[in-house]
């Protein structure tokens, strides 16, 4: 056994989590899906809204119901004209009698609607849970990228602090041989406090973005692949805005969830309208009485009260028509109206939404892609402008200012080109989602630019 394992076994043996490897965009992602709470709730909102659908069909289908009930009588029959020939006196009974009940709806308007409307719920609620796993998507790596952003940041000016530490260190020395005045060491000196500064605050912000990271997956980020060379700048494809806005109208998720919702609204109206309609329903029925007497007594026709058992069924249909109901059925009517229109408004609202979304998305992946060359030819100047900087100090013709300022200039850069990539990446999956097509096979892609 070599000695990397010798130190593993243990650990493994006792159950202890090791660190684990590089985690990447698909790796953030599948954690999300089984430990973030909103795409959970999404999970089972869509899991209820599929049992819409059997709720609306059950009320075309049959009801049977079971009827029982035990009853003690006590009747006491007196005659106070004389000569009725007719017994008076008490008669008690017991009565046990059960039932059962047959419906099944013929004709009603209401119910055929409350079927048609729930087939919609259900397309709206599949469009709503497709709709969160491409927000799932977007939002694992927008917390991914965001951690590595925050990364950046503190790397960034801890290598700033340092390069000024340096400048701070031969400003002094520069000043004690008296060949550069106190100035330089005061630049020197404001600049590395401000660095300082800025390194407390980029701390902060990253410890924020991990715990958003950890909010998302359950799981605070270890070795986060960064955005390598490998990242493909790609125009996308087709390269006309007009097109992919026309592709949104078509497929995006959010406007199909308000589409169904106007078309549920606009249902809503004819049901409630349909509260005047008649209803037809076929039932039959039959159940069975037992009377047990209860002591001496007679029934009012005289017979004794013997033990007797009696059945009765009938089958037949049942017509109903509503006539006045206080004016419910307008009021609902119009209120189911004022709701069509909001959803109407809603839907036109989506609309314009999704065309603004798509072309943001696209001008972001555009122009993302030109900023992201143009800051990469920037890092290049920027470094031989800090070069030619600090060779100009050497020979006298520069000054500790002009290096500082070179130092600022090339960090300052370099994390923009950092934030530029970012955005690229995010931009591609927003472009994806505002057509309805983002799904994992689209973040793997993105995934393969990462080291």
């Amino acid at each position: 056994m070599n000695f990397t394992k010798s130190i593993i076994l243990p650990f493994v043996l006792l159950g202890v989590n090791l660190p684990s490897v590089a985690a990447d965009l698909v790796e953030t992602y599948h954690a999300a899906q089984g430990q973030d709470s909103v795409f959970a709730a999404a999970r089972s909102t869509q899991q209820a809204g599929k049992e819409k659908l059997p709720q609306g069909r059950s009320t075309l289908l049959p009801t049977l119901n079971i009827t029982a009930n035990s009853t003690y009588n006590n009747n006491e029959i007196k005659y106070n004209e004389p000569g009725v020939p007719y017994p008076s006196g008490p008669s008690r009974f017991l009565n046990h009698g059960a039932a059962i009940t047959l419906v099944q709806p013929i004709y009603r308007q209401n119910n055929w609607q409350v079927y048609s409307e729930s087939e919609l719920q259900v397309a709206q609620t599949d469009a709503q849970f497709k709709s969160a796993e491409q927000d799932l998507i977007i939002r694992a790596a927008q917390a991914y990228f965001d951690v590595l952003a925050a990364q950046d940041a503190v790397n960034l000016t801890s290598a700033q602090k340092t390069a000024i530490a340096e400048q701070l260190a031969q400003a002094k020395r520069n000043f004690e041989v008296g060949s550069a005045t106190i100035t330089d060491t005061l630049e020197a000196q404001a600049r590395y406090d401000l660095t300082s500064s800025l390194s407390i605050d980029a701390l902060s912000n990253l410890e924020i973005k991990e715990r958003a990271y950890q909010q998302l997956t359950n799981a605070l980020p270890k070795n986060l692949k960064p955005v390598g060379a490998s990242l493909k700048l790609e125009v996308p494809q087709p390269a006309d805005v007009e097109k992919w806005v026309a592709e949104a109208q078509l497929g995006n998720l959010q406007l199909a969830v308000a589409q169904a919702g106007a078309e549920l609204a606009d249902k809503e109206v004819d049901r409630n309208r349909g509260g005047h309609y008649p209803t037809l329903d076929l039932v039959g029925s039959y159940g069975k009485n037992k009377i047990i007497p209860q002591g001496a007594g007679t029934f009012l026709n005289g017979n004794n009260a013997l033990d007797t058992d009696q059945m009765t069924s009938y089958i037949g249909v049942q017509l109903n028509i509503p006539l006045l109901q206080g004016g419910l059925i307008q009021s609902k009517t119009r209120e189911a109206e004022a709701n069509r229109d909001r959803a109407n408004a809603e839907l036109e609202s989506a609309r314009r939404n999704v065309d603004l979304q798509t072309r943001q998305a696209y001008i972001g992946v555009v122009n993302g892609r030109s900023q992201v060359m143009a800051l990469e030819q920037a890092l290049k100047s920027s470094e031989k402008l800090l070069e030619a900087s600090k060779l100009g100090q050497e020979v006298g013709v520069r000054t500790n200012l002009d290096v500082l300022n070179a130092q600022q200039q090339l960090y300052s850069t370099r994390r923009d080109l950092y934030l530029a990539k970012y955005n690229y990446l995010i931009s591609r999956l927003k472009l994806k989602a505002s057509t309805g097509n983002l799904a994992e096979d689209e973040l793997a892609v993105v995934n393969q630019s990462l080291n």
